[in-house]
């Protein structure tokens, strides 16, 4: 046809969908220029099916951070705490250092000592030896001149307790650096370290060793003693040690609450205590356990009866129980988590039953759903949760459900309706 109808129109005049493609640039509204680098799952789904073409995956247009040019940190002058000097750099009003509580509560008392000399001495300082202790709750560190006959020299302190710093690595003195055959520079004085004690040997061998052995009979009626001067607060101990507020004590609940009276016991001493308190040998301690162990009976007929004694024997059988136990608390935990993480966002936030329903139509016309395609669901309307939780939560509402097939209403109003059942702590 001919006439002004029949002239095809120009292309600046409309835009079509189906030209636009990640990494093009496009022009609209005359002067105004976007750039496409990414498109949604329908986008992409649609070109697949209906055109025949699949976009260009997802261009990264973040811009990189901006590198902020950072002044050298000055050089430690080794006056003072380390921590000290450094709250003067990273603040301009300076903070007091905090103290590492963790580390000071369980290596109090571990003091590494070791025999050294000078390592350029001058003739009169020949004979001179030195006692170096190393504190390794707080990292300071001491040295001592022993008293030795005939010498001509004042003995004594030669360097107060603090934190010191090796001027020979630059850093502060760290019980690598006093490896015998080592050398460190503290104050303009290079001592050679010659040798260590028995004990300073067997924390490099073990970390984790003891300074003593414990007497477990003693540590029981130590522990029964102050239990019985606190009488009154054995309930309110009891649940500050019960940490996770289930009703009972497991191995590392149980070890930390000897740990809070000053006994630092290992592992099996532990389990040997708990099997004590633990009348039942079902591998933790309840309440009624942990008092009829520490406290004596009430209204008795007869005369008061003594406590049995401790079985000083390592069970494994015992020890085993206890794991276990340990697991299904840690596992009850977590599926409590999980019902009232979800249930909060279902019974709290309006208008997520009917949305989280939307979505299930979305996805499929049936009345069940997967675990999996739950879990979808939630992050389609912006929450979150690992398929684990969801799963754990499916099987608190129903343990007979089958997690490919989960009927997602009942579910839903299951969650809604059991929200003030399941409480964050008892």
């Amino acid at each position: 046809m001919d006439g002004p109808q029949s002239q095809p129109r120009k292309k600046s005049e409309y835009v079509h969908g189906h030209d636009f493609a990640v990494g093009m640039n496009v022009t609209l509204l005359g002067n105004f220029n976007f750039y496409i680098y990414d498109a949604d799952d329908f986008t992409r789904s649609y070109f697949r099916e209906e055109l025949g073409t699949n976009l260009a995956p997802k261009i990264n247009v973040e811009l990189p951070e901006r590198a902020v040019p950072r002044a050298p940190t000055p050089p430690y002058g080794g006056y003072g705490s380390w921590d000290d000097s450094m709250a003067s750099v990273t603040h301009l009003i300076p903070k007091a250092p905090k103290k590492d509580l963790n580390k000071l509560y369980h290596h109090d008392g571990k003091i590494l000592r070791y025999k050294a000399r000078f390592t350029n001495p001058k003739p009169e300082d020949v004979d001179r030896i030195f006692v170096i202790s190393f504190n390794i709750a707080d990292d300071t560190l001491s040295i001592h001149e022993p008293p030795q006959r005939n010498l001509g020299i004042v003995t004594g302190r030669f360097l107060e307790k603090g934190v010191h710093m090796n001027q020979l690595s630059g850093r502060l003195v760290e019980p690598r650096d006093l490896v015998p055959g080592s050398v460190v520079s503290i104050y303009n004085h290079e001592f050679e370290i010659l040798d260590m004690d028995e004990y300073t040997a067997k924390m490099y061998e073990d970390p984790n060793t003891r300074k003593c052995d414990w007497d477990l009979e003693g540590v029981l009626q130590k522990l029964r003693e102050g239990m019985r001067q606190q009488f009154p607060l054995v309930r309110d101990i009891f649940r500050r040690f019960d940490h996770d507020r289930d009703g009972v004590m497991t191995v590392a609940e149980f070890q930390r609450a000897l740990e809070k009276f000053g006994f630092m016991l290992s592992r099996e001493e532990v389990l040997q205590i708990m099997r004590h308190f633990d009348s039942r040998e079902d591998g933790q301690v309840s309440y009624n356990e942990f008092c009829d162990a520490l406290l004596d009976e009430d209204f008795t007929a007869g005369m008061l009866k003594s406590k049995p004694r401790l079985e000083d024997y390592h069970d494994s059988s015992y020890a085993e129980k206890a794991a276990v136990r340990t697991l299904e608390r840690q596992e009850t935990l977590e599926v409590r988590n999980a019902v009232r993480a979800i249930g909060e966002c279902l019974y709290k936030r309006q208008h997520v039953f009917a949305r989280l329903c939307k979505e299930f139509g979305h996805i499929t016309h049936e009345a069940t759903v997967t675990s999996q395609q739950i879990q979808h669901a939630f992050k389609q309307i912006g929450h979150w949760f690992e398929l684990e939780d969801i799963q754990r939560c499916v099987l608190f509402m129903n343990p007979d459900a089958d997690l490919e097939r989960i009927t997602y209403l009942e579910f839903l109003k299951a969650v809604q309706t059991s929200f003030h059942d399941v409480a964050v702590h008892r």
